[in-house]
């Protein structure tokens, strides 16, 4: 028998912890209830007034940190502590922290952990550890924001249970945010890609209503994180306006170089029109980025067009079969009649 270990990012408790933490705002902790990591508080302090990891530096400089794991259970936990690098899940934008086997290349890889931590990290119940590491920029680094974070990962593995030969278990991890920018031209950029509508439709037109779901592609192309505003809007023909979702914040933190799917519902979308749809996307940080698309969709009942085809065909063939049975004049006249004509 083997032990096959899930992984699981607790993405929920990360997300749900830090994606809306502003500076003005109070900080909390990235933590599942059970133990948490958040930066060390500043000596004689209880408790952080940040609520993630923010530094900056030039290439080839080097900042020193603290994270701090609080243990809340009544029992000794071990920790592996490592940093990563963070990315946006492709479907839905969530912000994540790579799982310990992916190797990191951005700001994970800048980070170096104190040489006590450098295995593992015991907490002792209802205790603290603080576990310093240091960011050595390299002297190529890019300009712009570089995102990653520090990450406890509980080596006991926990719910094991058995799959036919294998034997399946999960470890959980939590992570705090790290934030780091690099001095230099600022790009922001934002676009809008892929734009599409898929329609669902009753059999029967206007007994029920047509749903639609439409599906957009956000990609961060500049250099520094950017929070999006979209609006979504549809008009039918003769420019009336069929849908209509005003610009709202996704509540989302959007990376450099990443490219996320999402998608709007529409619960009464029209079942007989020529309809084009429009995607446009902001940010309030930004005010000049203002990219949109669009896509085109004939809304068409099929079932009641295509009902409608069959019987017009069926009648069709109705009308030509009397019309061959019948005959023409001409042919309706016997040879007899056709030599006393002539």
């Amino acid at each position: 028998m083997r032990i096959r270990t899930v992984v699981r990012s607790l993405l929920p408790a990360l997300c749900g912890a830090l994606v809306l933490l502003l500076p003005a705002a109070p900080a909390t902790a990235a933590d599942n209830g059970t133990w948490g990591v958040f930066p060390t508080p500043p000596a004689g302090a209880s408790v952080t007034d940040r609520a993630y990891f923010f530094h900056q530096g030039a290439a080839g400089t080097t900042v020193s940190d603290s994270a701090t794991i609080v243990n809340t259970s009544d029992r000794e936990l071990t920790f592996r502590v490592f940093a990563t690098d963070a990315v946006n899940t492709p479907s839905g934008g969530a912000f994540a922290l790579l799982p310990v086997q992916t190797k990191p290349k951005d700001v994970g890889a800048w980070v170096a952990l104190a040489p006590d931590a450098a295995a593992t990290v015991t907490v002792p119940p209802r205790g603290r550890k603080d576990v310093p590491f240091t960011v050595k920029v390299p002297r190529d680094a890019v300009p712009g924001d570089h995102v990653g974070g520090i990450v406890a990962l509980n080596t006991q593995v926990e719910g094991v249970q058995q799959e036919g030969r294998v034997q399946v278990g999960v470890q959980r991890q939590v992570g705090a945010r790290l934030y780091f920018r690099v001095p230099g031209p600022l790009t922001p950029g934002l676009s809008v890609e892929d734009v599409r509508v898929d329609r669902s439709a009753p059999l029967l037109p206007w007994v029920k209503d047509a749903r639609a779901t439409v599906t957009y592609t956000l990609v961060n192309r500049g250099n520094v994180v950017v929070e999006p505003r979209v609006a979504v809007s549809a008009e039918g023909l003769f420019g009336r306006r069929v849908f209509n979702r005003p610009a709202r914040d996704l509540k989302l933190v959007l990376l450099p170089g990443q490219r996320i799917e999402l998608t709007e519902p529409w619960p009464d979308a029209p079942q007989l029109d020529w309809v084009s749809v429009k995607v446009r996307a902001g940010a309030a940080a930004y005010p000049d980025l203002a990219p949109d698309a669009g896509a085109d969709f004939v809304a068409v009942p099929w079932p009641a067009a295509g009902a409608a085809l069959v019987l017009a065909g069926a009648g069709t063939a109705f009308l030509v079969l009397r019309r061959r049975r019948r005959g023409t004049p001409e042919e309706a006249l016997s040879e007899p009649d056709l030599a006393r004509a002539r």
